[in-house]
């Protein structure tokens, strides 16, 4: 009689994530006739939407994950902030304002202008964000991947799945600034795979993917340790609410330029991907609020993997292309495995459990 309600209250957390579903397909299907006049266009822009919406769950569901960790460790005013607040500036400020920020830049018009020109000319206005996209692959590959190194990086760290890998970068975590190191020694070395006059966008793009990183790290610590003098219970404030929209930003970057390939109406990406947005919040506040991270040890391991590998990807894509979904298939095979093997450490330790208490029983009856 448990089961169904547990169920239940499982999908309760994805309520406005449906809703929000229903309303951009809806619209979605109303662009698609607007813009066709056909039963064939709309249901063709309908498919566009579910397919972006289901590429971004994919490749954010590691996000998800990550975003819980640092929640769990917020105070309940902050994580209402982030799960609010939040999702405005992941919505619409990465689905909407970003790419319209790059042609802004890119082709140096004014808002309202690019506006005008990803209604008009779709197709100058994908060929503008792709053109954009070594920089922003640079910049956001350099960023995941000091989160990914600086997790393993950790001294502290006493749980490990991959035991031959971690124990010892957890070791090597007491030389100060080796993820730094690493990174910068990597991004020199990648640079000579690409073409003379990419070499200096790639590396001065990477550069600021690190130093942004390194700032928010800094002014998160300052702002929180400010807030712990002031008040003693709270933690996880600003500093931690202002790493987590960066790290959003940083595994937006991949699915707004990817989602170019789908579609290059503007709007069209931005119900799609605001659609997987919601879904991403939705199992965020679940793993929360359920303590799943606590109940399947690996799970984050396997975010962690996950993001490097993106990490990685993302170089790549600056080479060749990779199409977003078997980067997302990698991310949800990491995370699958990694649950996969809780699942199995929770049931070695339940059978350990009960052999222990059988052998103290028997030994009474002794």
């Amino acid at each position: 009689m448990n089961q169904p309600q547990s169920h239940s209250s499982a999908l309760g957390y994805f309520t406005w994530a449906f809703i929000v579903t229903v309303v951009g397909l809806v619209l979605g299907a109303w662009l698609g006739w607007q813009s066709t006049g056909t039963i064939g266009g709309m249901a063709s822009v309908f498919f566009i939407c579910t397919v972006l919406a289901v590429l971004e769950i994919s490749l954010s569901f590691d996000n998800a994950i990550v975003n819980a960790n640092k929640l769990k460790d917020m105070t309940p005013e902050w994580q209402h902030r982030f799960l609010t607040w939040g999702i405005i500036i992941a919505v619409f400020g990465m689905r909407i304002v970003f790419p319209l920020l790059i042609v802004v830049i890119a082709a140096k018009i004014g808002p309202i202008e690019a506006i005008v020109l990803a209604a008009s000319k779709p197709e100058e206005y994908a060929r503008i964000m792709n053109d954009a996209h070594l920089p922003i692959a640079a910049f956001g590959g350099t960023f995941l991947m000091m989160v990914g190194l600086t997790y393993f990086f950790d001294h502290e760290k006493d749980v490990h799945w991959i035991k031959w890998i971690e124990t010892k970068m957890a070791r090597f975590a007491t030389i100060k600034g080796i993820e730094i190191a690493f990174v910068l020694a990597l991004i020199l070395s990648f640079s000579t795979l690409l073409e003379p006059a990419e070499v200096h966008t790639f590396v001065y793009s990477a550069i600021y993917g690190l130093l942004t990183f390194l700032v928010v790290e800094v002014v998160g610590g300052l702002l929180d340790a400010s807030q712990q003098t002031m008040n003693a219970a709270a933690k996880g404030g600003f500093g931690a609410f202002l790493y987590l929209e960066v790290l959003d930003a940083s595994f937006s970057f991949d699915g707004v330029i990817g989602a170019f390939a789908l579609t290059q109406n503007l709007f069209v990406i931005a119900i799609g991907l605001g659609i997987g947005a919601m879904y991403v919040r939705s199992m965020t506040i679940m793993l929360v609020e359920k303590g799943t991270l606590n109940e399947y040890r690996y799970l984050e391991h396997g975010a962690f993997y996950a993001i490097l590998v993106l990490s990685v990807v993302m170089y790549f894509q600056t080479l060749v292309h990779i199409p977003e979904v078997i980067t997302g298939l990698g991310g949800a095979a990491l995370i699958g495995i990694s649950l996969w093997s809780s699942i199995r450490h929770n049931r070695r330790e339940r059978e350990m459990e009960e052999v222990q208490t059988r052998d103290s029983q028997e030994q009474l009856r002794a």
